[in-house]
């Protein structure tokens, strides 16, 4: 998609910008108009270094914080009001992997999964929500889920189960926030070359098997869900809300059992 300006002027914390998705989506919002709120755990170098590039403290901030602890999502929030006036969009990137099938999956993988990829998007989706409506109403929450929200996965059941729980969590929060304006969309990536899927990609032979079951022939690299997760984010999709946009070069139409 070009470079339209339609994030102009917005103030957007993107948990899990500092790699793959979530910092395609930084650089994409900022080259949009946008300030942005760069969320990182580790790798503050980096963190800072990309919120530097991306145009410093007028376009871009760093800001450190676990999203698995409830007062660090709200410190995120008061980063973007603090260094940027106002909050206007949330977006839910943070996540990890799974690992491990039903059988083998421990209490505490199983914890340390849902509270990343779940709980924490639960919570930072409340919290930008009760911010945008002490700013009057209006506002985009932006979920980044995965095609495994719906196509089982073996193996990887604690991830499968959490992004399942995302996709109801954007259909219900859409639902109860739509009238303050505040929509909530779903953003579901498919075979993305981000550092979570870097192992299994690396793999040449594992590679090809992949892309061949992808119509459009080719795992994406982050910056062509960004494109997508800019457009959702502004008012050219102010009639998307409590859906799923899935951007998977039409894997799931090849997915097998669905």
């Amino acid at each position: 998609m070009p470079i339209t300006g339609h994030l102009e002027g917005r103030s957007v914390v993107v948990t899990g910008g500092n790699s793959g998705i979530g910092e395609a989506i930084a650089r994409r919002a900022v080259a949009e108009g946008a300030r942005v709120v760069i969320d990182y755990v580790e790798r503050r170098e980096a963190a800072e270094a990309l919120a530097d590039e991306l145009g410093g403290p007028t376009a871009a901030i760093a800001c450190e914080a676990d999203v698995t602890d409830l007062a660090a999502l709200d410190r995120l929030a008061d980063c973007a009001v603090q260094h940027f006036g106002r909050l206007d969009a949330w977006v839910n990137c943070a996540g990890i992997g799974g690992g491990s099938g039903l059988l083998d999956t421990t209490p505490e993988q199983l914890d340390r999964v849902w509270a990343v990829n779940a709980r924490a998007p639960f919570f930072g989706t409340q919290v930008a929500a009760r911010r945008f409506i002490t700013q009057g109403g209006g506002g985009v929450v932006l979920n980044i889920s995965s095609t495994h929200e719906e196509w089982p996965m073996p193996g990887n059941i604690a991830y499968c189960v959490a992004k399942g729980g995302l996709r109801m969590l954007t259909r219900t929060a859409g639902v109860e926030l739509g009238p303050w304006g505040i929509r909530v969309v779903n953003l579901a990536p498919g075979a993305i070359l981000t550092p979570l899927n870097a192992a299994a990609l690396s793999d040449p032979t594992h590679r090809a098997a992949l892309e061949a079951t992808i119509p459009v022939g080719y795992a994406a690299p982050p910056a062509e869900v960004a494109s997508v997760a800019v457009h959702l984010l502004s008012d050219e999709a102010r009639y998307v809300t409590a859906t799923t946009v899935v951007v998977d070069g039409g894997l799931m139409q090849n997915a097998p059992g669905l």
